[in-house]
C-alpha cells in the first residue's frame, strides 16, 4: 500500500508518496500555479521517473502522464456519468482503465474491463488528510499513482473554478 498525503495543493506544491511503513518512495515536485498543472515524480535519488500534466485545450479535463520520457497515458473526465463521476486513464493499446467511485472524498477503484486492479480509500488509515492506494499485484503501480494524482489536480482544479464562481 501507498500512502498519500490529501489536499497538498492547499498546503504546499512538495509531497512524498510513502510506503506503508513511512519509508519514502517519490518524492512529487508540483508545479501547481503553472499554466499547465504539472507534477514531476522523483525516485528517492532525485531522478525524475514520471509527470503528469494538464492538457491546455481539450473539451474535458485531460492529464497526460509520462513515464520516462514516454507519454504513458491519457486521463479524461467523461462527459456523462450519471450518480458519480469517472474518469478513463487511455493507456496505449485496448486495455483502459477507469477511475469510479466517491473521487472527492477518495473513495474509489481502478479496473480494467470491470476487474479491480486498484483502490483508494481514507478509511485504511488513522492520520489525517492521508489516504491509501492499493495497487495489485502485475500492475503498473508508477502508472497508477499517476492516474491518481491527476485526479487530484483535476479536483483541486474544479474546487479552485467553483471558488471563483462563488466569490
Amino acid at each position: 500500500m501507498y500512502v498519500i498525503r490529501e489536499r497538498f495543493f492547499d498546503i504546499g506544491d512538495d509531497f512524498d508518496i510513502l510506503d506503508e511503513d513511512g519509508r519514502r518512495l517519490f518524492h512529487v515536485d508540483g508545479k501547481v500555479l503553472s499554466v499547465r498543472d504539472r507534477l514531476v515524480l522523483k525516485d528517492p535519488a532525485g531522478q525524475e521517473v514520471a509527470s503528469v500534466h494538464r492538457h491546455l485545450v481539450s473539451l474535458r479535463p485531460t492529464y497526460e502522464i509520462t513515464i520516462g520520457g514516454e507519454k504513458a497515458a491519457e486521463v479524461r473526465k467523461n462527459f456523462f456519468t450519471p450518480f458519480r463521476e469517472k474518469f478513463t486513464i487511455d493507456i496505449p493499446g485496448p486495455d483502459d482503465l477507469t477511475m469510479t467511485g466517491d473521487l472527492l472524498d477518495h473513495e474509489f477503484t481502478v479496473e480494467r474491463g470491470g476487474r479491480e486492479v486498484a483502490s483508494v480509500s481514507k478509511r485504511w488509515l488513522t492520520l489525517r488528510d492521508t489516504y491509501g492506494v492499493r495497487i495489485a499485484d502485475g500492475e503498473d503501480h508508477l502508472l497508477i499513482l499517476a492516474s491518481v494524482l491527476a485526479l487530484e489536480l483535476a479536483t483541486a482544479r474544479d474546487a479552485a473554478k467553483r471558488d471563483r464562481d462563488e466569490g
